[in-house]
């Protein structure tokens, strides 16, 4: 597992307080995936009712609160494909 993956899941675990009701999947370019569902987030590529892409710099970017992700999306810097409303839900758990 790589550090940045190892990190966001340790960041993420710390956000995610109440669990998701869900599985999303964040895919970073170049480093692997994490999966989030009710248990909490973990190094995965499992399959997930929305997957997320960006590159490493944005991710990092929104899980610092530095990129807010739906404006990540709007400009091309995030993906989503799957199920929106839960991308919507995961942004805000994410705040």
């Amino acid at each position: 597992m790589s550090d940045v993956i190892a990190e966001a899941v340790t960041k993420l675990n710390e956000k995610i307080t109440g669990g998701f009701d869900g599985t999303a999947k964040f895919d970073i370019e170049g480093e692997g995936s994490i999966i989030i569902d009710a248990n909490g987030a973990r190094a995965g590529d499992a399959d997930a009712d929305v997957t997320l892409s960006a590159s490493t710099e944005t991710f990092k970017a929104i899980l610092d609160g530095e990129e807010n992700p739906t404006a990540a999306f709007m400009t091309g810097k995030l993906s989503v494909d799957g199920d929106m409303g839960m991308a919507m839900k995961l942004a805000g758990v994410l705040g």
